[in-house]
């Protein structure tokens, strides 16, 4: 059985849109996509009065590389956020087909599945915030098309075992795509399960370079997955997703100089991670530190809501997690430079004194 037995049928029939880039490239005189033949006012060279590439050559090799997997296995576009509505879209048929998440967990994915009108199965993490695979796997109806786990899981930063995803990709053969979220894997001591994807046909990896290669405002976000599910996605992708100056500014955080930079970030994250629940977790008023191998860190306060407020009078913004399942006593706080760090510490120090 192939993975995209699992789509939907009509989005494998469909002729997609074909744009003027994809028909034909070259040439020095363009006339096919009724684009201006005039540069705009500060163009600098960048040629943005013309139409984008889809999915340029120069960044699909970088982040192939980057991420170890071929060309045809990778897939860019606007963050991963795009990527998790593409899934949807393309394995979901409206009002038949369901998602499984486990919650608490990164919030697009049931977004996603509800405006596709597709259900959503939740199989909530256990106390301690672990998977439980065998709870997952015995929630999985065939409606189920899609199983999207989270790791390291946002917002309580722990990761998932290796043995845990391959045992669910095996069982999900031939039942469901498992899509693995690796958002925040770069801050983990854990490495990518994307090596796994020749092995499981049905397994896909989302990658972004919104968090630990600081291009958040650029949207990059990358889909790892068999050339099948590549190919599928590219035929319902609009068609010209990434923006000129969003992909050069990916290619120079991808430059050596970039990699260096982000690989000291990471290393600064890191420790700054271990100071801060360590700080935090002596501090009067703090019930517990999740464990977090990500950039953030959960916190769980006897007053949660006070110690947001108080942050927020201080001109300091964290994210407010109570209405998610088991944090109704938590923020997130994600990992500054060691001078906005010490200044949490501060105030906190003043509110729990």
């Amino acid at each position: 059985m192939s993975v995209l037995d699992l789509a939907r049928p009509e989005i494998r029939a469909m002729q997609p849109y074909s744009s003027a880039r994809m028909e034909a490239s070259g040439g020095k005189i363009l006339l096919n996509a009724n684009e201006s033949a005039w540069a705009p006012v500060g163009d600098a060279g960048q040629g943005r009065n013309r139409y984008p590439d889809p999915q340029p050559a120069a960044l699909i090799e970088a982040l192939a590389e980057l991420y170890g997997v071929r060309n045809d296995q990778l897939l860019v576009g606007r963050g991963s956020d795009e990527a998790i509505d593409l899934l949807v879209r393309a394995f979901c048929r409206a009002g038949q087909d369901a998602i499984a998440i486990q919650p608490p967990t990164f919030g697009m994915y049931a977004v996603c599945a509800r405006i596709q009108n597709a259900g959503v199965v939740e199989v909530p993490l256990a106390a301690n915030f672990a998977l439980d695979v065998d709870a997952v796997l015995a929630a999985i109806t065939p409606a189920v098309k899609l199983v999207f786990v989270c790791t390291p899981n946002n917002p309580t930063g722990q990761p998932i075992p290796h043995g845990d995803i391959e045992r669910l990709a095996q069982a999900l053969r031939g039942r469901a795509l498992l899509v693995v979220d690796e958002a925040y894997l770069e801050f983990a001591d854990t490495d990518s399960v994307a090596g796994l994807i020749d092995r499981y046909d049905n397994l896909a990896v989302l990658r972004t370079l919104s968090k630990a290669w600081a291009l958040a405002g650029a949207r990059i976000g990358s889909l790892l997955a068999s050339a099948d599910v590549i190919g599928l996605l590219r035929r319902i992708m609009p068609p010209y997703p990434l923006p000129l100056p969003c992909v050069a500014a990916a290619l120079e955080g991808l430059s050596a100089q970039g990699r260096t930079s982000a690989y000291e970030h990471i290393r600064v994250v890191r420790a700054e991670r271990a100071s801060m629940a360590a700080a935090l977790a002596a501090l009067p008023g703090v019930r517990e530190v999740l464990p977090s191998q990500a950039n953030f860190l959960a916190v769980r306060f006897d007053d949660a809501g006070g110690v947001y407020q108080r942050l927020l009078a201080e001109g300091i913004v964290v994210r407010d997690v109570r209405r998610y399942p088991n944090l109704g006593d938590a923020l997130r706080i994600t990992i500054g430079t060691h001078e906005e760090n010490a200044r949490v510490l501060a105030v906190l120090q003043g509110v729990t004194a």
